[in-house]
């Protein structure tokens, strides 16, 4: 079942895809980032790091490849999901666990960020059409024009 969890931290190194076959359906995707959670503590004019930890951190989703390439090494990244201990037997016969989070969510934090470009729509019926939905069921606007809204002031 697992601990559900929202923890902060930082991609330790190039996001990971896979894919695994599932029969007659779509394949099942697989983004794998390895973060270390810290437990930074305020000391003075910065902080101190108590006793963090690293973790798998395992993302399921029909996007996976794409959110590969998104994610990079030195992120900072809040995760939200489920802890879960991973056991396996090795090569030798040894068991072996570790803790790892399937995540339902993983947000890029500012921190370190420079720019950020943003593509194209994936929402076909929003493409070339120069309008914004509108949460009322009124007339939309081109956002592409200056318009004078007639309130008078």
């Amino acid at each position: 079942m697992g601990t559900a969890v929202v923890w902060e931290g930082n991609i330790g190194s190039a996001p990971e895809f896979k894919e695994f076959p599932n029969g007659n359906k779509d394949p099942r995707r697989l983004c794998r980032l390895n973060v270390y959670f810290d437990n930074p503590v305020p000391k003075g004019d910065g902080y101190e790091d108590r006793g963090g930890f690293w973790a798998n951190v395992e993302i399921w989703h029909a996007n996976a490849e794409q959110y590969a390439s998104l994610y990079q090494k030195g992120m900072r990244v809040l995760v939200q999901g489920r802890a879960l201990m991973d056991t396996w037997t090795n090569a030798e016969g040894e068991d072996q666990s570790a803790l790892k989070v399937q995540a339902s969510r993983v947000g890029i934090l500012p921190h370190r960020i420079e720019q950020v470009v943003l593509g194209q729509s994936s929402n076909p019926s929003r493409q070339g059409t120069g309008q914004t939905p509108r949460a009322s069921g009124g007339p939309q606007r081109s956002t592409d024009q200056d318009f004078d809204d007639d309130i008078p002031l």
